[in-house]
């Protein structure tokens, strides 16, 4: 064979190896697609059961379709109970974080987690405060990207065991002339102190949040707590969606906000980020219903997600 035609095929070669190596370092290998609307529907049925209120029968209603659909993957719900106290009436009410566990044998573990439980009025609603709040954003949108993410995980090779938790009692809180009555995070302080005060055998090396992200018009800021207690889990975050062309996440900080996040990060010291979109024009209103989400949001928060699993940095070391 002439020489220049087989310097014409190692050139060619070389080509298509590189080629091969740029596709392979833009899309990491064994991460599926998310289904935005599959994740639209289970939004939309969280949606139909109403309100979800922590004690109420819509949560307890919840609690049967989140078991449910992960019993149908095949995997188990753990419950941890207990009872506080009810803000108006001062009657026990009992809630329950649900704790779902990939790769239990991991002792050393990830925590992705949202609230599940609905805010009993829309006090921020100028016209009706006293009316029926659904919570399709804050409430329903996490619990929904959860329940699409669980279609996935066994798809991927994550750095670490994997635990998703629907933390309870976010906000049974009720806004009066006088103030509030009530308190935030019940679930996820509960969550927290159990952890530093009970250590299990394994350790959580960081944690994310999700709340509100199935807004139509998603703009996700770098939250300032989330920077101050847990910056390497946050800008890994925001550099995954970078790297995979997701415009929404925005890497400037913007809002400084009381969150789930903040009991993991001051009690049980795991470092964990808050993905919150603050700007939702719907919040704590009864416009707060699924026409104003959108499946190609949550696909878009999933897919970081997903990717980031399989290369989570260790903010310790």
């Amino acid at each position: 064979m002439p020489a220049n035609a087989v310097t014409r095929m190692l050139i060619a070669a070389g080509i298509a190896i590189a080629g091969a190596y740029a596709a392979s370092a833009a899309e990491p290998a064994r991460v599926p697609q998310i289904d935005a609307q599959r994740a639209y529907g289970y939004l939309v049925s969280v949606c139909e059961l109403g309100p979800r209120i922590s004690g109420t029968p819509g949560m307890a209603a919840q609690q049967r379709l989140i078991t449910d659909h992960f019993a149908g993957l095949g995997v188990q719900v753990g419950m941890q109970s207990f009872d506080t106290r009810h803000p108006l009436t001062g009657a026990p009410v009992r809630m329950s974080n649900m704790v779902v566990s990939w790769h239990p044998e991991a002792k050393r573990r990830v925590l992705v987690a949202c609230h599940y439980d609905t805010r009993p009025l829309p006090d921020q609603d100028r016209y009706n405060p006293n009316g029926r709040f659904i919570g399709a954003n804050d409430g329903a949108s996490g619990v929904a990207l959860l329940m699409e993410l669980g279609h996935h995980i066994r798809d991927i090779e994550p750095t670490y065991g994997i635990d998703f938790v629907f933390f309870d009692g976010e906000e049974l809180v009720y806004k009066g002339r006088f103030g509030n009555k009530g308190e935030y995070f019940v679930g996820s302080r509960y969550f927290a102190q159990q952890y530093r005060d009970r250590p299990p055998e394994h350790r959580y090396v960081c944690g994310v949040v999700v709340d509100m992200v199935a807004d139509r018009n998603l703009n996700l800021y770098m939250e300032k707590k989330s920077v101050r207690f847990a910056p390497t889990v946050t800008r890994s975050l925001w550099r995954t969606a970078a790297e995979l062309g997701v415009r929404e996440f925005i890497a400037r900080r913007k809002h400084d906000i009381e969150d789930d996040h903040v009991p993991l990060n001051e009690i049980a010291r795991i470092p964990t980020c808050d993905i919150i979109d603050f700007d939702y024009p719907h919040w704590h209103t009864m416009r707060d219903v699924p026409s104003k989400c959108s499946g190609e949001s949550l696909e878009k928060v999933g897919r970081v997600l997903l990717h980031w699993l399989t290369a989570v940095p260790d903010p310790q070391g």
